[in-house]
């Protein structure tokens, strides 16, 4: 420990013989801010930063920073499986429609991202607390209908239908987890010893 207070410290930790050897470089050791975090079950966690100025970088604010941090995996888990099925398949045969689906899935996404925070905003609710599985279903089954029907006159008319709709999804109320969100280490590999069967 080179300085800090309990809960918000500054540490000097030495670089490892292995990446001093790949780069000579990297000093022998190197500082990081450790920083006490508390989880809803009373589990203590320290976290490492770079962001050392306890001035501009508040405790409390990188903490909270850390727990919002896991909602990317769910943004990850909404565009690869609840919008493209169990995993993304791509089809085409070339570099530049590789880019073309990947920008497609991605532009499809933030679009049904941003309609269901302007109908969560007019619900008075957070963007988060809309249901992404049924929202999008909802938002895929109107534009169906549209495409199929070809009213496109009545697109502003549809739009404002399906915000409305997009107003009654919020989320169930699901309780904390159980088991916190983290790096887990892997488990040590043991040797594996079978049993002799005796065929006499």
């Amino acid at each position: 420990v080179v300085s800090g207070c309990d809960g918000d410290q500054i540490v000097r930790m030495r670089v490892s013989p292995q990446a001093r050897t790949k780069c000579p470089e990297l000093p022998e050791f190197w500082q990081a801010r450790a920083v006490l975090a508390v989880d809803a079950r009373g589990r203590q966690r320290t976290l490492l930063t770079s962001l050392t100025d306890r001035r501009r970088f508040k405790a409390a604010d990188i903490v909270s920073c850390y727990e919002r941090r896991w909602q990317i995996d769910t943004s990850y888990h909404e565009l690869k499986q609840s919008m493209l099925g169990m995993e993304l398949t791509l089809r085409s045969q070339t570099v530049q429609g590789v880019y073309q689906e990947f920008w497609g899935a991605l532009i499809a996404y933030n679009l049904s991202r941003l309609e269901m925070a302007r109908a969560a905003l007019d619900a008075r609710h957070a963007p988060d607390e809309l249901s992404f599985i049924r929202a999008f279903h909802t938002i895929q089954y109107e534009m169906t209908w549209a495409a199929v029907t070809r009213s496109y006159g009545k697109l502003p008319a549809l739009l404002r239908r399906l915000r409305e709709r997009l107003k009654q999804l919020p989320n169930d109320k699901r309780p904390g987890r159980s088991c916190a969100r983290a790096v887990k280490s892997r488990p040590f590999r043991y040797t594996v010893r079978f049993l002799k069967r005796d065929l006499n």
